[in-house]
């Protein structure tokens, strides 16, 4: 299917696709371990305890991919057409932000291997999850859209960069990008589902609860 040639995009575009799917289908995920850790410490059922470790980890996985995706874009966009230098690009702030969203959601999986009691893993761990979670927006969504960057949606970004919204996205990608939402969220879903089956075999005795 043709793509609408924009201004320093062109056939890059088509990157929308899988890194914008992907951070749709990471925010999801992460969602849902957020509700799974708030189930936790309403019940202190450790069931609830492995889906949010397992959402947050294929959540994980997918933000992984999105930066790389991203990183790859922004090599070809901003720095091989616009020619901006590597130092600026990163300093980004999205790529800051980003990065950091990662690094504390890396930090909820070291924090679990620091326990060996279960109970006190699971209680700790729901609650930095739901730490994790908060700290998205602020370091994704909200912070670097209030700087200068070239990024879609900031201010003084480049008007050849689409952003999310109706009159940016061409119809022609609106027909691809939603059902790849969809089918990238349900990608990971079903990861997650193998993972969290595969945990609760080895463990028969919550199986049974």
């Amino acid at each position: 299917m043709d793509v609408p040639r924009l201004f320093i995009l062109n056939e890059t575009i088509r990157n929308l696709y899988f890194h914008v799917c992907m951070w749709f289908g990471m925010m999801i995920l992460f969602a849902t371990s957020f509700i799974y850790s708030i189930k936790y410490l309403r019940g202190f059922n450790l069931r609830n305890d492995i889906f949010a470790h397992n959402f947050a980890a294929v959540g994980s996985f997918f933000g992984i991919l999105g930066y790389a995706t991203g990183t790859i874009w922004a090599n070809y966009t901003w720095v091989t057409d616009q020619g901006q230098s590597l130092g600026s690009i990163l300093k980004e702030p999205k790529l800051i932000g980003a990065a950091i969203a990662l690094l504390i959601y890396g930090a909820y999986f070291v924090l679990r291997g620091s326990f060996t009691d279960i109970d006190k893993k699971a209680r700790i761990s729901a609650v930095y999850n739901i730490f994790a979670f908060a700290m998205l927006f602020p370091s994704i969504w909200i912070i670097p859209r209030l700087v200068g960057s070239l990024h879609p949606g900031a201010p003084g970004s480049d008007s050849g960069n689409p952003a999310l919204n109706f009159n940016d996205i061409d119809s022609r990608l609106r027909m691809i990008f939603y059902p790849a939402i969809i089918g990238w969220t349900l990608l990971g879903v079903w990861i997650a589902t193998l993972k969290i089956r595969l945990q609760l075999i080895k463990d028969k005795s919550l199986i049974n609860e």
